[in-house]
């Protein structure tokens, strides 16, 4: 099953769904095994250490200092990984608004990390952005 490639359908259709836990990013030494009871939505290997994308209450009872308190957004739409541009005008419309994000393409769909205090606001851009991308 492939994914979305065309960017204007892309945009028009990607649905951003605002889930409410509140996020963190954390890491691990290098061959640290993740702790039980974490359950995190991405692990990524780096040679410094393993990153975690898991929720501030994980962080908190695992005892992990927890970094970026952030809130997830998944674009509900089915994004090829070889889509040319879709995240490029996603960031750089909520950069016009001052706003960093940490984005994830996973195999179905992309994920931002927003500041979590901020993301109500991001919400609403991207949902102009798929009004406006709808013609």
């Amino acid at each position: 099953m492939t994914g979305e490639t065309y960017l204007q359908r892309l945009l028009a259709s990607m649905a951003p769904q605002l889930l409410p836990c509140v996020h963190v990013f954390a890491t691990l030494a290098p061959g640290a095994a993740v702790p039980d009871g974490l359950d995190p939505v991405m692990q990524f290997r780096e040679r410094e250490g393993l990153t975690l994308i898991v929720t501030e209450d994980e962080a908190k009872a695992a005892g992990l200092a927890g970094t970026f308190r952030c809130r997830m957004i998944t674009l509900d739409i089915h994004s090829s990984l070889e889509a040319v541009g879709f995240l490029a005008a996603i960031t750089t419309r909520l950069a016009a608004a001052g706003m960093g994000v940490n984005p994830v393409s996973a195999f179905y769909h992309d994920h931002l990390f927003v500041p979590a205090e901020r993301a109500e606001e991001a919400l609403a851009i991207l949902r102009q952005l798929a009004a406006e991308s709808s013609g």
